[in-house]
């Protein structure tokens, strides 16, 4: 199980403070009054503005509307007569100024919105559905409960918008295998933080999960389980609509030249056989990088993942590339010769990378690669997106990429499967992505950052305690005003009311510190 190492004396302090009703992640301006308003779920309705492009019909919100009236009035059954002499029908009326119901969200959409909370009626606007999705977001974090279960929202105005556009969580889904339903609910959960990218680590080196249509082969011998542990395309478009319904992009990683122990044994000749006293042994290294059949075959693989994946993001790893074996391989050492790279392996990484990126160029497709490829390069033109996984300076890295006109990811900071100290939630917001020096243009180029949930020690059974709501930490960060979101003693009530929040949504999030929840976990 995960472990979860606890706040210092500062929380013990605040053990008396009651709950704090509130939004989170917190919204960049609220304007809040004791004015409150009961609400009845039985004469309460979702509708259209008049003036919206978007009515009856668009997918995305007929289907927020439907999932976030028992979010709003849990425990509420429909047809049940409740006692709600006081309360007065209430409207949340949605408009928004761009008509995209049946798109995917993309690397520019817009998620702003501002929320108007009256007597009778709310209004919600939005440039988009994906701003209008975060909106209801928030409206169903402003209802409360008092203690006789009678339902009230208080008077509100809220303007909104994520102070980064990228938002992620990685998923390694190849070191144990998570069953569809457990990336679903991790979608929902990462939804009520305002998270906008779920990070696939599809496959790497224990497993390949992902079922190929083109290479049938890479599963059927790649993966623990033939037919009980892999992704097929349908359970592949399972994942990309419900992550579309609530404003999730879906980003593959198909890891290379490294991390790839486990495509070779379904791709004979991939991966460069390692050598011993000149005669080829039984061990195989990276994807063999001397050869044609290599790169015809990742551009066939990525064809078939870029027709796949909407996105226009893929992500091609590059990390870790241990070059040993193809030191050991006399037809590498005599490629390395005849190309000019002498001794220096780097060469050959950067030369097998920049293949790879061109491959994904050519199919209209925005690449990602871990900072190891930016650290090998000298040149840079044909990279576009570099994400920082490295610890250390961090932000030193951030501000050497940026120098190169290059975007960031920033994920070194929140990297959760560490063991130790990392895992208080406190070290995980006290993360200042920007504090680093540079000019404003450096600034603009860092798009946001991730959470990591890497599976040597995660599956389905602890996924969830292990993640929230210490990656709640990183979806404040990462949306908030950094100004007003600064000092832990006034985020923990705040959080320790969202994962109460989250309990009851059934999410399975760890305890912050000692105390108790009006409701707690239920069960699965």
């Amino acid at each position: 199980m995960c472990k979860v190492n606890l706040l210092p004396l500062i929380i013990l302090q605040l053990g008396l403070l009651h709950v704090v009703e509130g939004v989170w992640p917190l919204p960049q301006t609220v304007t809040t009054t004791p004015e409150r308003y009961p609400l009845n779920p039985q004469d309460f309705n979702f509708h259209y503005g008049r003036g919206s492009s978007s009515q009856q019909g668009c997918s995305v919100l007929d289907a927020a509307f439907r999932r976030y009236l028992p979010l709003i009035f849990p425990d509420y059954i429909p047809g049940n007569v409740l006692p709600y002499d006081e309360a007065k029908p209430f409207s949340l009326v949605v408009s928004v100024d761009r008509e995209d119901c049946e798109g995917y969200p993309s690397a520019d959409s817009s998620e702003r919105y501002k929320l108007s909370v009256a007597a009778s009626q709310a209004v919600l606007n939005a440039e988009t559905v994906w701003g209008a999705l975060r909106g209801l977001e928030t409206f169903s974090q402003l209802v409360y409960q008092d203690d006789f279960g009678t339902f009230f929202v208080n008077k509100t105005v809220i303007e909104d918008f994520p102070r980064f556009q990228y938002r992620g969580v990685l998923l390694d889904t190849s070191r144990h295998y998570l069953p569809v339903q457990a990336i679903l609910k991790t979608l929902d959960a990462m939804s009520y933080n305002k998270f906008n990218v779920f990070h696939w680590h599809i496959v790497d080196d224990p497993s390949f999960p992902y079922q190929s249509r083109t290479f049938p082969g890479l599963s059927s011998k790649g993966a623990f389980h033939p037919m009980t542990h892999v992704y097929t395309q349908s359970d592949v478009r399972r994942v990309i609509s419900h992550a579309r319904l609530r404003g999730i992009r879906v980003i593959p990683e198909f890891d290379s030249p490294g991390h790839t122990q486990s495509w070779g044994k379904g791709q004979f000749g991939l991966l460069t056989p390692c050598y011993r006293g000149g005669t080829a042994s039984s061990a195989f290294g990276p994807v063999n990088p001397v050869l044609a059949s290599s790169y015809q075959f990742m551009a066939r693989l990525l064809k078939e993942v870029a027709s796949v994946f909407p996105d226009s993001f893929i992500h091609l790893g590059g990390d870790e590339v241990n070059t040993t074996c193809w030191k050991s391989n006399p037809h590498v050492r005599a490629f390395m010769q005849k190309m000019g790279f002498g001794n220096n392996y780097t060469k050959l990484k950067t030369y097998y990378m920049e293949n790879i990126v061109n491959i994904t160029s050519a199919l209209n497709k925005t690449s990602i690669v871990w900072q190891d490829v930016f650290d090998n390069n000298e040149r840079h033109s044909s990279l576009s997106v570099v994400e920082v996984w490295r610890d250390g300076c961090y932000l030193c890295e951030v501000r050497r990429v940026t120098k190169a006109g290059l975007r960031v990811i920033l994920a070194a900071p929140w990297y959760l499967d560490q063991p130790g100290p990392t895992h208080d939630w406190a070290r995980y917001y006290t993360v200042w992505p920007l504090a680093f020096k540079g000019t404003e243009e450096q600034k603009k180029l860092v798009i946001g950052g991730e959470v990591c949930m890497w599976g040597e020690h995660v599956d389905a059974a602890n996924l969830s305690p292990c993640l929230w709501p210490r990656a709640s930490s990183a979806a404040e960060r990462l949306w908030s005003d950094e100004k007003q979101t600064s000092r832990v003693e006034q985020a923990f009530p705040r959080l320790q009311d969202f994962r109460c929040r989250l309990l009851r949504r059934g999410v399975q999030a760890s305890p912050l510190f000692v105390g108790h929840c009006r409701y707690e976990y239920q069960g699965v």
